[in-house]
């Protein structure tokens, strides 16, 4: 598990990507781009907070 949760950050990055992909090849509405646009920022934050060394 915290395997898991050292790398939590890179999978919603992962999820932000596909959530872009999915809006720009089937779906183009606006929820999507919110969703991604989430995704990356609490991936980015988490992967910064759970991965500093203090």
């Amino acid at each position: 598990m915290e395997n898991f949760k050292k790398y939590l950050g890179v999978f919603l990055l992962l999820l932000g990507v596909v959530f872009l992909i999915i809006y720009r090849v089937a779906l183009p509405y606006n929820s999507l781009l919110v969703t991604a646009m989430v995704c990356e920022v609490v991936g980015i934050l988490a992967y910064i907070f759970i991965n500093r060394k203090a």
